[in-house]
């Protein structure tokens, strides 16, 4: 249990709903931030300002997924009010208070460093991005069909990546019938594409592929579609970059071309977000009862 441990919640979308109430059932005290205009009250939990809140007796701080941006301010759906972290304000925190977040940002990085105070990345995790895989590829399927206008079966789809979320697309294309290559940089990668039965090409020959592409799904968060390799694609075409912002494509030089181009960040969050908060809010129950029990050992 975590009964009688501070936690408070800065800003986040309806994924925080689900953390919300899994910390609640575990007896956490709750102090949420940023969710004023949210139209439900929690019992146990307490809608607060940040000017209210105490740091010095601040166990954890969980911080949406996107973390913050460069000014230190937080995303929230469920409030107009600014919200920013500073460190003066997380300095006045324990030492042993922990910020989880889904992301990083070069704030975060600094502010973390400067503060010594430990930043979580969840979406770092090899078990949170995989679950997190599943709605993705839903999402990504769902915005293919809206976007185009031809079926999945038979197109010519090239997907970048393989890491945990384009491993799934992969298998998610292949078994609707596409015609999928995947690019990746790593051979051990380009080795699990052939084992797993699609063409696979290293991506510094990506413009040299592109030629044919009618869907093309990017999951690298570098700059990987440029002019260059977008000159050589029809203008057809359809990409989804599914990356973290701010993505791996030129999206002024695709709209020049007339190539529809797209980001979706946060995608979990927009298609399913009971199922993307249950994920995030298993993994952060699980995460802050093994922090406090090993508090409690020492």
């Amino acid at each position: 249990m975590l009964t009688n441990r501070h936690i408070v919640l800065l800003g986040g979308d309806a994924r925080q709903i689900e953390v919300i109430d899994k910390l609640n059932a575990l007896d956490a005290r709750l102090s949420l931030v940023g969710f004023d205009q949210l139209n439900r009250n929690f019992n146990g939990a307490m809608k607060v300002n940040m000017e209210e809140i105490r740091p010095r007796e601040v166990d954890s701080l969980i911080l949406p997924v996107s973390g913050t941006n460069k000014d230190g301010f937080v995303e929230t759906t469920f409030s107009n009010q600014p919200i920013q972290l500073t460190k003066d304000w997380l300095e006045e925190t324990p030492e042993y208070c922990t910020i989880y977040s889904g992301i990083s940002t070069p704030y975060l990085d600094k502010l973390s460093s400067d503060t010594n105070r430990a930043v979580v990345k969840l979406f770092e995790r090899d078990d949170v991005a995989i679950f997190n895989s599943i709605p993705t590829v839903e999402g990504t399927i769902m915005m293919v069909i809206q976007h185009t206008d031809i079926t999945i079966h038979h197109a010519n789809v090239i997907i970048l990546g393989l890491g945990r979320t384009g491993m799934s697309l992969v298998r998610a294309f292949s078994a609707l019938g596409a015609h999928v290559k995947v690019g990746a940089r790593r051979p051990e990668h380009l080795a699990r594409a052939f084992e797993m039965g699609v063409e696979a090409f290293y991506i510094k020959d990506l413009e040299k592929q592109v030629h044919d592409t009618e869907i093309c799904i990017n999951t690298i968060p570098a700059m990987v579609l440029t002019s260059r390799v977008l000159s050589n694609m029809p203008a057809s075409s359809f990409i989804m970059d599914v990356a973290s912002l701010p993505g791996g494509t030129d999206f002024l030089y695709a709209k020049k071309r007339g190539i529809k181009a797209i980001i979706t960040p946060g995608l979990p969050g927009l298609v399913a977000p009971k199922t993307a908060g249950r994920i995030i809010a298993k993994v952060l129950a699980d995460l802050l009862l093994e922090k406090f029990a090993e508090e409690s050992e020492q």
